[in-house]
């Protein structure tokens, strides 16, 4: 398997680089099975593609304003993208200047925070700050929009940026397919019936890093948290028994919920998963999922590509480009039903 094998022609007039003015207002692109038709909706109607036996489960990890702009002690620009904090003062971070800073380099950030390299892990620096880092993202911090959104973080993506459900703080990235939900939908889908639990899955700033060649051999990719309770793993099995779908609000729900299967069956999990979803792979949990639309040659595009069938997923997203679709964190959404087989309670 190769990441050519999974790209597509975007226009880049397609990336969406602002959100809309209503959440909802998303549109929605149905994929179902075996090659039924396609329908555009807007978000607003997903209620028309549940049923009140369904359980729908989105990640509550919070976005931290994770980046800063800052100098090398030799005055050389330095931007800072945080991936996790590992203690009050210690983070795990991406860093972009001129020259790799070597271990001992101090750095100074916006609101006068110091920090100085202590160490390396593959791709990321281990800085160690004067002061409990945390409160001076909050403070200080930028939203740390991805790469393709080609404009300055602005006070709106603040609260635009962030799930209206986001409660866990640990993330570098939105679970964007949770984006399009408000307070309404939400309590539009609940009087229907349809339950709703949350996980955790903090996103890291490893998700916007290319493939590496022995990711794909290893079928490894970079580590993220993930927190499953008791009462999610009981309201599968209530969902299960009522003959429902389990439905993942984005590819992190999927992440997490297929990363937690013991024997078969989903089971309370806290810690780390580094595990990589790609064809082949036989789904345990997750029947349906919503998702938005994913970079060309991304682990993400992989993921729906083994839900629903590479040739599938392809055609979608050409379609998807035909019909003037907005693509990646601020743009449309999906509905995918299981391509290649069919859902666990069928």
């Amino acid at each position: 398997m190769r990441t050519t094998d999974f790209n597509y022609e975007l226009p880049s007039e397609l990336i969406a680089q602002s959100p809309l003015g209503r959440r909802v207002a998303s549109r929605l692109l149905h994929v179902p099975c075996e090659g039924g038709d396609y329908r555009e909706l807007e978000f607003s109607q997903l209620s028309s593609l549940l049923r009140p036996c369904d359980l729908l489960v989105l990640n509550d990890t919070r976005v931290i304003p994770g980046r800063l702009h800052g100098r090398k002690q030799s005055g050389g620009k330095v931007e800072m993208l945080l991936e996790r904090i590992l203690e009050p003062e210690l983070a795990l971070v991406q860093l972009r200047s001129s020259r790799a800073p070597r271990v001992g380099t101090a750095l100074e950030f916006e609101g006068d925070i110091q920090a100085t390299v202590t160490g390396r892990q593959d791709n990321f620096f281990v800085l160690r700050f004067c002061v409990p880092i945390e409160p001076q993202l909050q403070k200080h911090g930028h939203v740390p929009l991805p790469p393709y959104i080609q404009r300055a973080d602005e006070d709106d993506d603040r609260e635009r940026y962030q799930t209206v459900f986001a409660r866990e703080p640990g993330a570098v990235a939105a679970p964007t397919a949770g984006l399009h939900f408000d307070g309404d939908l939400l309590a539009e889908l609940a009087q229907k019936g349809v339950e709703q639990v949350h996980v955790t899955l903090h996103v890291g700033a490893g998700t916007f890093l290319p493939l590496r060649s022995e990711q794909l051999v290893s079928g490894r990719l970079h580590r993220e948290r993930i927190e499953i309770s008791a009462d999610v793993c009981a309201a599968v099995k209530r969902t299960r028994a009522r003959q429902g779908r389990v439905i993942a609000v984005g590819t992190t729900v999927v992440r997490a919920l297929e990363s937690a299967v013991v024997d078969g069956e989903l089971a309370p999990f806290s810690g780390e998963t580094d595990i990589f979803i790609q064809p082949g792979y036989q789904f345990t949990v997750v029947d349906a999922m919503i998702t938005n639309f994913h970079l060309p040659e991304s682990s993400l595009l992989m993921l729906v590509s083994a839900f629903h069938g590479t040739q599938s997923i392809l055609d979608a997203y050409n379609y998807a480009v035909a019909q003037r679709f907005r693509f990646f964190s601020y743009g449309d959404a999906m509905f995918l039903e299981p391509g290649h087989r069919k859902a666990n309670n069928e």
